[in-house]
């Protein structure tokens, strides 16, 4: 095998989401194996071409129309792809940059807002119905709360044990999970972690969302897909942040000496 593209294997983030760990992300590897060496054409670089892509899709589906909603499906998958790219390369060149993953994750954030806004937008068009601009609406809120009750955790957290980022990070580590797929395994192995990998469309993040938004746009079947949306952030937004504050109160508990 192909020294190059093992080490370009190894950047792949071995616990990604659903629709990333098996299409756009080993999509990713395979641009990445013709233009990693271009050092031009950098990490953060990446990431900008990955928002105007999005940008771009946004269009495509408030522009409307079967060609244009198709157009936007491909978009979405590409922008998701280099969105997989900016992290594999920086990892691959070892110049990974904490302000890289910040523009990272929030460029992400709006590109989510930015197609289920529009998605909503087109919704309406078609029925007149201002039904899927309140779905989107809750949905986005609600795909927020998760975010934000993770690290107004985190903030409880650090503020009350300076060493909290060094053990959780630590933990991470311990929890890392281990390769189990990919070129270096035979086809048994693959086709068991693929099938694993088939509960992670239960999370329903933005490795979900790709897909979801494609199929819907590729169907024109525009408000189903917002239903699944929001009914199933409200439900991610309750349980994230009720989880997180368990997770605190656990954390803190006296412990009771016998």
């Amino acid at each position: 095998m192909n020294e190059k593209f093992l080490r370009l294997w190894e950047t792949k983030n071995k616990n990604d989401e659903w629709w990333s760990s098996f299409v756009t992300a080993p999509l990713a590897i395979m641009v990445n194996y013709v233009v990693i060496d271009l050092k031009w054409l950098t990490p953060n670089r990446v990431t900008l071409v990955s928002f105007v892509t999005a940008i771009a899709s946004t269009l495509f589906i408030i522009a409307g129309g079967t060609g244009n909603f198709l157009i936007a499906a491909v978009l979405i998958h590409a922008s998701h792809v280099f969105d997989c790219m900016d992290g594999q390369m920086a990892r691959y060149r070892q110049t990974t940059t904490p302000s890289g993953s910040y523009f990272d994750r929030v460029t992400d954030q709006i590109q989510v807002t930015m197609w289920f806004g529009a998605v909503a937008y087109a919704a309406y068009v078609q029925s007149l119905d201002p039904l899927p601009i309140f779905l989107s609406f809750i949905g986005v809120a609600f795909y927020s709360l998760r975010g934000y009750a993770k690290y107004v955790a985190i903030h409880v957290e650090a503020s009350r044990d300076r060493d909290y980022l060094h053990e959780k990070s630590q933990q991470e580590n311990r929890d890392r999970v281990p390769e189990s797929a990919g070129p270096q395994f035979g086809l048994g192995a693959n086709l068991r972690w693929f099938a694993r990998e088939q509960y992670k469309v239960f999370d329903f993040d933005e490795g979900v969302f790709v897909f979801m938004l494609s199929l819907a746009l590729v169907l024109n079947q525009l408000t189903p897909m917002l239903w699944i949306f929001a009914m199933s952030q409200v439900f991610y937004g309750f349980y994230r942040s009720w989880q997180n504050g368990h997770s605190i109160d656990l954390n803190h508990q006296p412990t009771i000496n016998k």
